[in-house]
């Protein structure tokens, strides 16, 4: 067992993680402050996927812990997806000495250009029991995020007392989106960024596609595995209504009650997907595929 940090580890260079300026005595140690090559090693491997992070860093901010979660989930959407939301709600979160990112991600962990942001001086308390990070903000507002790795579970707990909550309220006072562009705060359900004009996609393009299209809701919001099970359900469900209507030797007026049921079905199915479609617009995903970020604009 090594109880110091290695020369190497412990320069805090910023070139040493991939530019990004951290605490190697906090990262690349366990809960007791104790130097673990493996903490270093998996660090290091979360921190590859975050290359991006260094242009929303304020000036002498470090960070702590990298985690990999699930974000926020509805009750509703867990009861619709099942388990696969596990899959579908992973995300990143990243502690630094003055906030928490919340990164939402592929099924790889992959950045998917959204990025949250939630100031210490906005929560009223932060708690890490068991796979569960329970945020309460001071406006009475709450998140949960789930899953937490189990590797960094009793080193976010014993960071917790460390952390100053102190300080006024930001103008969001809970979590807050930023441009992935600018770094700008997004306002709420105002999908084009106030500092340097990104459009994100648009709640009301996601209703279209999701009544109008089979599928179309998660295929925009990108989403494709579930857009292709989602559009085969829901042509079977339209091809069962206009069989149903079609008369033959047996039912000679058709089968409406059929069709009825069929139908309702399918309009339930398609409020799932609103629903869902919905949930994920929430997150501010970008219209444009290739966005670098640039920093504070103005």
């Amino acid at each position: 067992m090594v109880d110091t940090l290695s020369p190497d580890s412990k320069t805090n260079d910023l070139n040493d993680l991939g530019g990004l300026p951290f605490d190697a005595d906090t990262m690349f140690a366990d809960h007791n402050g104790v130097y673990k090559p493996r903490i270093e090693k998996k660090q290091r491997k979360l921190a590859g996927k975050l290359p991006f992070l260094k242009e929303f860093l304020e000036d002498g901010e470090k960070l702590l812990v990298i985690t990999t979660a699930v974000s926020p989930t509805s009750f509703f959407e867990q009861l619709t997806t099942g388990f696969v939301f596990v899959y579908i709600k992973r995300c990143l979160l990243v502690m630094t000495d003055r906030r928490i990112f919340h990164i939402p991600t592929n099924m790889n962990f992959k950045y998917r250009r959204s990025i949250a942001q939630i100031r210490y001086s906005d929560t009223d308390s932060i708690v890490q029991k068991g796979s569960k990070l329970k945020i309460k903000y001071k406006s009475g507002a709450k998140d949960l995020f789930l899953y937490v790795r189990r590797a960094e579970r009793k080193k976010i707990r014993a960071q917790l007392p460390s952390l100053s909550l102190e300080g006024p309220s930001s103008k969001a006072g809970r979590r807050v989106h930023l441009c992935p562009r600018c770094s700008a705060e997004l306002e709420n359900d105002i999908f084009e960024c106030p500092s340097c004009g990104l459009e994100f996609k648009s709640r009301k393009k996601a209703l279209t596609l999701s009544i109008w299209i089979p599928g179309g809701g998660y295929f925009y919001t990108g989403h494709p595995l579930f857009g292709i099970g989602d559009a085969l359900f829901e042509l079977l469900l339209i091809l069962g209504v206009v069989a149903s209507l079609i008369p033959d030797a047996e039912f000679p007026d058709g089968a409406p009650d059929a069709a009825i049921f069929f139908g309702v079905i399918l309009i339930f199915e398609k409020l799932i997907t609103i629903y869902h479609a919905n949930h994920f617009i929430k997150e501010y995903l970008t219209k444009d595929k290739e966005i670098k970020p640039v920093g504070h604009i103005g």
